[in-house]
């Protein structure tokens, strides 16, 4: 069964073959990380971990019993009890629920272990996985905005509230 573990130095192999591996996948979707994200991402992978020292962004892996990562879900942006939730699932793990339950899990690590009380989000009008997703955990529409150019809605999570 896939665990959500917090991003360590460890994860950067997996982390990097899963981003490559569903580069194209995640291009469709959302904009491209670019070329430089690839070549530079051990430097980058460093500087995550050390901002996520600050409790300022906390992320997130979801990893195979084989070590492979299966997802992304992080928290950035916390500050006065609140985060903005943002995630990816592999292409090859989609339509099996693992988007729900690590959204989830990371609802319920960003309640009882980061002190957080509510939670944003935001996703694009055609990406009806990820509204699905938001609907099924309990985040509920507060608005329009626009996201890379395109329309889309944002979220909100009462974490006090919240049923996850």
């Amino acid at each position: 069964m896939p665990e959500l573990q917090r991003l360590r130095p460890d994860h950067a192999p997996a982390l990097l073959a899963f981003e490559r591996d569903n580069r194209a996948y995640f291009a469709a979707s959302v904009p491209d990380r670019g070329d430089a994200f690839f070549e530079e991402f051990e430097d980058r992978h460093r500087a995550l971990l050390d901002e996520q020292e600050t409790g300022a962004i906390h992320f997130h892996v979801l990893v195979a019993e084989d070590g492979e990562v299966l997802g992304r879900f992080n928290l950035v942006d916390a500050v006065d009890g609140a985060a903005e939730l943002g995630y990816r699932v592999a292409e090859k793990a989609t339509g099996r629920g693992v988007a729900t339950a690590g959204v989830r899990e990371v609802c319920r690590l960003a309640r009882e272990a980061y002190g957080l009380t509510r939670l944003t989000a935001a996703t694009t009008l055609d990406n009806a996985g990820s509204r699905a997703v938001l609907g099924r955990v309990g985040f509920g529409a507060v608005g329009s905005v626009t996201l890379d150019g395109e329309p889309g809605t944002s979220y909100e999570l009462d974490l006090g509230a919240a049923r996850t």
